[in-house]
């Protein structure tokens, strides 16, 4: 997140072109990235963009874009987490190969795709989603087969974060979810990959720890950044703002949602934390129902605020 910032960039596309790549898949982001999915298109390179987050009229330049949230869509699943998009895609797949009689073809069986719903249901529950129609029934059954312990990196990470009994949705969020994403936040951001794709107990259990590590840093610095938020935020406290808003310089760029989350609960208030460095400066929001604050953002970006 320092090194590159926020969703697919330009110079990371065209380095995987180079290398090699002729599909490039985005997961969680892309639906606003005109300008780096142009650059790939132009340099040869397919972009499947899967994303929930919120799209405008105009859509990127790709291969295919896949997105509930878009504005020509009548699903009704705009509740979903990009990891439950992801996973119908999948669903998706596996069917037209089915009709294709690719299986048989190259001599594989079809993959039952119910064992991954415990990263299905790991993902729902950190992203905050509803708890609703497909979302429910991802977590629920997720937590049915993480109950099993068939994924090697998934028993590691609970062995990591001390968890000794049947896995429920609390566990995925408050302990299992932020070790996994604190290896983007201010680790590796591959780490969580590699481990919940393992199939080696001891290096699950190595990565794992490592997560462990990177989380109890993250917790220190996220604590050190939200002091510093409310101290600002309470200088000069207005009985009459709308929203909460603060910026510092050396702020690390991985935690400001966190804290803007923080603030948000604290106040009851949207709250936007922007973090300083140089000439740059990057920010992160949460909201409070009633206020759409993303779309506030894109409103702002129009009219030549932003």
């Amino acid at each position: 997140r320092v090194k590159e910032g926020y969703g697919p960039n330009a110079p990371a596309l065209l380095k995987l072109r180079n290398d090699g790549a002729a599909v490039a898949i985005t997961v969680d982001c892309g639906i606003t990235a005109f300008e780096p999915l142009s650059d790939a298109a132009g340099a040869g390179l397919d972009v499947v963009v899967i994303d929930h987050h919120k799209a405008e009229v105009r859509l990127p330049v790709a291969a295919a874009v896949v997105n509930p949230n878009r504005l020509d869509d009548t699903s009704g699943q705009g509740h979903l987490a990009a990891v439950g998009v992801t996973f119908l895609v999948i669903v998706g797949i596996n069917r037209a190969l089915r009709e294709a009689g690719w299986d048989e073809r190259v001599g594989k069986t079809e993959p039952d795709l119910r064992t991954l719903l415990d990263i299905v249901s790991l993902g729902t529950v950190c992203d905050v989603v509803p708890l609703k129609g497909l979302n429910r029934a991802f977590v629920n059954q997720g937590l049915a087969i993480m109950a099993r312990g068939k994924n090697v990196g998934m028993v590691a990470l609970a062995n990591a974060a001390g968890l000794k009994e049947r896995p429920r949705a609390f566990h995925l969020g408050y302990m299992l979810g932020p070790r996994v994403n604190a290896g983007g936040r201010v680790g590796e951001a591959s780490l969580g990959t590699r481990l919940l794709s393992s199939d080696d107990p001891d290096e699950a259990a190595v990565l794992a720890m490592r997560l462990n590590e990177y989380n109890a840093d993250r917790k220190d610095i996220e604590a050190a950044v939200l002091i510093d938020a409310i101290e600002q935020a309470e200088t000069e406290p207005d009985p009459n703002a709308s929203m909460v808003f603060v910026s510092g310089a050396n702020w690390h760029p991985g935690v400001i949602g966190i804290v803007a989350s923080r603030l948000r609960e604290r106040y009851d208030l949207p709250a936007c934390v922007v973090a300083c460095d140089g000439g740059m400066a990057k920010g992160s929001g949460r909201s409070v129902p009633g206020v759409d604050l993303g779309r506030a953002i894109l409103d702002a970006r129009d009219a030549g605020l932003l």
